[in-house]
């Protein structure tokens, strides 16, 4: 069985590590090509995007695609709404794997926002000028904090951005896993205030969170897009994928 994995999480790598090798499947993995020198999965490897969901239906038909996983990260809700839609289009049966959301722990202070719009302001009301904040939503993704020359703001991604950055800031360049320590030796440095981040669940990064609440820092949380419809069937974790995929085998 011919199956495609937009990727680029950790749970997409564990599932083409799961599922290459074994009788019955040639698996693809996608990744979008976003970061430098990302790490890669076992089997093949698409880098690069499609070209929106009808570029993805074409390859879905010519590569004679049966299966579609779609483990793309929870905060790209486009690459989802392609996948929906290509799949729709070709009849190509697509699953959903996505990890769960963090869930809040007794200690914690956190403000949920619906964007990194509002998480920009809710910056603004938690904290005095001259606060050093943690920004860690991705570098894509800064644009709302550019404004705000009063606050200091430490500013964590796998790649340096490309986009303009605020008047005060200062960038780490780092990959994770993280750990507790280390998170907290971090923020401790840097005497953060506030840690944004976004609800992106996992086991990779959630060290941060641990640290914030033990030295008592609010987080400001972005919560995730909603999945479009025709996204499901939906599962969270990999062995489940994987059972899918075996289903599917026959």
């Amino acid at each position: 069985m011919r199956l495609l994995i937009l990727g680029g999480t950790g749970e997409a790598r564990a599932l083409a590590a799961a599922l290459h090798g074994r009788p019955g499947f040639s698996v693809t993995s996608s990744l979008a090509g976003r970061v430098r020198n990302p790490a890669l999965p076992a089997g093949s490897v698409h880098i690069g995007g499609f070209g929106g969901p009808s570029g993805l239906a074409a390859y879905l038909i010519e590569q004679a695609v049966e299966v579609v996983v779609d483990a793309t990260h929870p905060f790209a809700p486009t690459i989802t709404a392609n996948a929906v839609a290509a799949a729709a289009e070709t009849g190509v049966p697509l699953l959903t794997l996505r990890r769960p959301g963090w869930t809040e722990r007794d200690g914690d202070r956190w403000h949920r926002v619906p964007s990194v719009d509002a998480a920009a302001a809710m910056v603004l009301e938690l904290t005095d000028p001259g606060a050093a904040v943690l920004v860690t939503t991705g570098r894509r993704q800064l644009a709302p904090f550019v404004p705000d020359g009063e606050r200091h703001y430490v500013i964590r991604a796998v790649d340096e951005p490309r986009t303009g950055l605020p008047p005060r800031h200062t960038l780490v360049l780092d990959r994770g896993p993280y750990t507790v320590d280390g998170e907290r030796e971090l923020m401790r440095r840097h005497g953060v205030r506030v840690l944004v981040t976004k609800d992106s669940g996992g086991e990779l990064t959630a060290a941060k969170l641990t640290a914030a609440r033990l030295l008592g820092i609010p987080v400001v949380m972005v919560d995730r897009p909603p999945l479009p419809p025709g996204a499901d069937p939906v599962v969270t974790t990999v062995d489940a994928a994987a059972d899918w995929c075996d289903v599917r085998a026959g």
